[in-house]
């Protein structure tokens, strides 16, 4: 019989986080998998669990999975912990979790922390719909279409960023969506824990004047619909009542419905279309 798959979250910060639930399991698996063995070995001598380490991180995470693969094969149940936070959550557990699928094993996660969900609770922005984008890409050109996409984001944003890149992510930030609503969270359930919720162009002066230390979360607040809808009608606007009708009539819409279409985007009568385009 298989074994299967734990998914453990572990503290992204104050220990006093993790569950029964987890320590239990740590200690009745077979193997726990760690994103970083010499970080998570810290963990489990606090907690005096004497369990089997194996590495499992983002440069062998496909040949390495399926090496657990075969231990669970044989009936082992294997632990998956992160360095902090819940697997799965921007790392490489979600390959291992996909092949684990593939491959006829049982998988279940056990709940806990994750940075992205403690900033966004504490952050005072809105919480009911919202966009986790993790670290931005690196890689220059997917890094701007990343920020591209953002501009017409209506969920709250949450965003991953290291201490030294803060600065230049901000200004891009600001740059690619204006001056909106941040929280800045650092150093989430530690003793120095600090969130402020400011303006993009305000947490900028700031730490321009004062150095970032510590890991940070970036929650901001999404472009409202009002926002969207002017900038459509703008965008409308900027053409011709003419130019207007062509983009609806080619899309196969006809005459009289394109005309209504029309009157509605840019807040007019049907019968204010009809005349401009007698004119």
């Amino acid at each position: 019989m298989a074994g299967k798959l734990y998914l453990c979250a572990t503290p992204i910060g104050n220990l006093e986080d993790i569950t029964y639930r987890v320590l239990r399991t740590l200690k009745e698996v077979d193997l726990i998998a760690a994103e970083d063995t010499r970080n998570s070995i810290k963990l489990l001598n606090h907690f005096d669990i004497k369990t089997p380490m194996t590495s499992y991180h983002e440069y062998n995470k496909i040949d390495k999975a399926y090496q657990l693969v075969d231990k669970l094969r044989e009936g082992k149940n294997i632990a998956l912990i992160t360095d902090a936070g819940t697997p799965g959550i921007s790392d490489p557990g979600e390959d291992l979790v996909r092949i684990c699928y593939e491959e006829g094993i049982e998988v279940t996660s056990l709940p806990g922390p994750a940075a992205c969900i403690t900033a966004l609770t504490m952050s005072g922005l809105p919480t009911r719909r919202f966009a986790f984008e993790a670290f931005l890409p690196r890689e220059k050109k997917e890094r701007a279409d990343v920020l591209n996409q953002l501009k017409s984001e209506t969920r709250t944003i949450i965003i991953y960023e290291a201490p030294h890149h803060l600065v230049k992510t901000l200004e891009e930030l600001y740059e690619a969506l204006g001056d909106r609503k941040i929280s800045i969270c650092r150093e989430l359930t530690k003793r120095y824990e600090e969130k402020m919720l400011t303006t993009i162009s305000e947490s900028l002066t700031f730490y321009q004047e004062n150095e970032p230390r510590g890991e940070y979360v970036l929650v901001l607040e999404g472009k409202t619909f009002e926002e969207l809808k002017k900038e459509e009608q703008q965008n409308w606007e900027s053409m011709s009542i003419e130019e207007h009708m062509a983009v609806y009539e080619g899309k196969g819409i006809d005459r009289k419905e394109a005309m209504k279409l029309v009157a509605k985007d840019r807040g007019i009568s049907k019968r204010d279309v009809y005349q401009a385009l007698l004119d």
